[in-house]
């Protein structure tokens, strides 16, 4: 799960959840309907992640690179709060 937020200051924050760890995000970027962010996880192994994605709606859809690796797709949809 993924949950950002703005800032007052037009700055974005957010964290991720997934494989028994919370990560912050890191680099927050809105550019319209495009976002993109990076995070360091350490489950199932240590990699620092970029993604970049296009939000359409209440759907999201863009790539996610891990150094090296090739990049993976990402696919997403809003949750609403309360039904975690």
């Amino acid at each position: 799960m993924l949950r950002a937020t703005g800032t007052d200051g037009g700055e974005f924050t957010g964290v991720a959840h997934g494989a028994g760890e919370e990560v912050p995000l890191q680099d927050v970027v809105v550019d319209g309907d495009r976002v993109t962010w990076k995070q360091a996880v350490t489950k199932p192994l240590r990699l620092n992640l970029t993604f970049a994605v296009t939000v359409e709606g209440d759907a999201l859809t863009g790539m996610s690179r891990a150094g090296r690796l090739p990049a993976s797709k990402v696919t997403g949809r809003r949750r609403v709060t309360g039904t975690d």
